[in-house]
């Protein structure tokens, strides 16, 4: 069996009594950084052993998973916040195990999410969305916010917070438009910009620290 687990975007107080009975009870989690997981594992009291799965994992550890799926093992696969299978790697596990003809079964302990907590105080009419992920960090760019900006509906991203304010800088260049930024979702200091691109740039600008990771949501119409 492999859970797929989400676990809390920042608030540990978050984390739901399945999610907790599900690590405890696996016999391995999968996690994107064993330190990250650790500190979450620490505070609850679970000492399930963990094994490092993330983007750059090769063949050799993907092979290593699937033989302990064919020999029974129930694993648990988390991120390092939110709910896999987004911007992470747990897609490739869940292909792979599809691919390979196991009779396995793939169950969903949902949870938090980065993406549903920004839409949920947007302001915005979500009843349609589109999901966009990282924007290319070089080539292709410009690209990117041209498809961003080609759609009806709003458009939520994820950005670091060492290329927000480009990011949202060369989004503006192109059309300055009506978007929320929320910082630090569910953490001490969790913030939410809102108004047109350029105003959010100056907020940001204007701030001391732009620590924290941020989602934006970008509304087209």
């Amino acid at each position: 069996m492999l859970y797929v687990v989400a676990t809390p975007i920042g608030n540990l107080s978050d984390v739901s009594e399945r999610v907790l009975k599900t690590l405890k009870e696996a016999d391995f989690i999968l996690c994107e950084d064993t330190r990250v997981t650790g500190k979450l594992c620490h505070k609850f009291s679970i000492e399930t052993p963990l094994i490092s799965y993330h983007h750059h994992s090769g063949e050799k550890k993907q092979a290593e998973i699937m033989k302990k799926l064919r020999k029974g093992k129930d694993l648990a696969l988390v991120t390092d916040a939110g709910t896999p299978g987004i911007a992470d790697p747990a897609g490739k596990l869940i292909k792979l195990i599809k691919d390979s003809g196991m009779t396995i079964e793939i169950s969903s302990i949902p949870g938090p999410s980065a993406i549903t907590a920004a839409a949920s105080v947007s302001g915005f009419y979500m009843n349609k969305f589109t999901f966009l992920g990282f924007p290319p960090k070089k080539r292709k760019r410009k690209k990117f916010f041209e498809e961003l900006l080609s759609y009806d509906h709003p458009v939520i991203i994820y950005e670091s917070p060492h290329r927000i304010i480009k990011t949202l800088k060369e989004i503006a260049d192109l059309k300055n438009g009506q978007a929320v930024v929320c910082r630090e979702l569910t953490k001490m200091h969790e913030k939410n910009y809102r108004g047109k691109l350029k105003e959010i740039i100056a907020d940001l600008e204007g701030e001391k620290h732009t620590k924290g990771e941020f989602t934006v949501i970008i509304k087209n119409e």
